[in-house]
């Protein structure tokens, strides 16, 4: 293989564990779900690329051509991520949502039992 070929490879698998890197500590550091997100989505999804494009490169070399198996990683790789991260902030959205509900109808019962007399009648002005 030649040097400039290995200079090629070396630096796509540097810039990939570097991209993975800091997805994966945005993963761990970024406060909420929809932040946390963005880590293993958008960095770790380019970092896992370069790495395959790497292999892709030195398996054209070393074996004559692209294997299947390379293809087909980087093919799932590429639609997975983002149909997971689509699906996880739906989830996510519609657990909060929830949360909101349940909080908004607390406080309208906290509301309605406040402007009710100790009697309970409701008839009076609110104590």
């Amino acid at each position: 293989m030649s040097q400039p070929l290995e200079i090629l490879i070396s630096a796509l698998l540097l810039l990939g564990g570097a991209f993975v890197l800091v997805g994966s500590i945005g993963l761990a550091r970024l406060p909420d779900i929809f932040m946390r997100l963005h880590g293993p989505t958008k960095a770790t999804t380019l970092g896992i690329g370069g790495i395959i494009i790497a292999l892709l490169i030195h398996e054209s070399v070393m074996a004559g051509g692209p294997r299947l198996q390379e293809l087909a990683i980087s093919l799932f790789l590429f639609i997975t991520a983002p149909v997971t991260a689509h699906l996880l902030s739906k989830a996510a959205l519609r657990q909060l949502r929830g949360r909101q509900a349940n909080e908004r109808d607390q406080s309208s019962a906290g509301a309605s039992q406040r402007g009710k007399t100790p009697a309970g009648d409701g008839s009076s002005t609110p104590v």
